[in-house]
Formats: structure tokens, C-alpha cells, sequence
């Protein structure tokens, strides 16, 4: 299997589906939602370094341990 894809499964059944973009495997997330209402998870590929470096730096982790407040990135603290 590719390492570029997505991968849904439920915990609740067994469902497991790969999805080569991002888009698709989320529509398949909210699909399984509705008609089951279980929670589905994703395993998402791994992110070019560049990518995980300025989502660190703008604070989308939401944990102060991993967010450079001196970068032009950073979004701030929400108030």
C-alpha cells in the first residue's frame, strides 16, 4: 500500500478504506457518520517536513511546548 494514503476505519464495525487524497477519505468520514453515527478515525500520511515545520510554527497543535511565537507564522493565543 502506497504511503500516500489515507486510511479510515471504524472501531465500531469493520470498516477500513484507503483514499488516495484527503478530500475523499473525509467525505467517507462524514458518509459513515451519518448512516451509522459511529465515530470513524484516519490515519493520515506523513506530511513533507516543510508542511509539519510551518503547522508547528503557526501554533495548530494547540500545545505551547511545539509553537515558535517568534515565527511570522504564529497566529496568537485565541481570546
Amino acid at each position: 500500500m502506497s504511503e500516500n494514503r489515507t486510511i479510515v476505519t471504524c472501531p465500531a464495525c469493520d470498516l477500513r478504506e484507503t483514499f488516495d487524497s484527503l478530500g475523499a477519505a473525509r467525505e467517507a468520514v462524514e458518509e459513515h457518520r451519518v448512516e451509522t453515527g459511529h465515530d470513524p478515525t484516519w490515519e493520515l500520511p506523513q506530511l513533507a517536513a516543510g508542511v509539519q515545520r510551518a503547522g508547528n510554527e503557526a501554533g495548530v497543535c494547540g500545545r505551547p511546548g511545539c509553537t515558535d511565537t517568534d515565527s511570522p507564522l504564529y497566529q496568537g493565543e485565541e481570546q
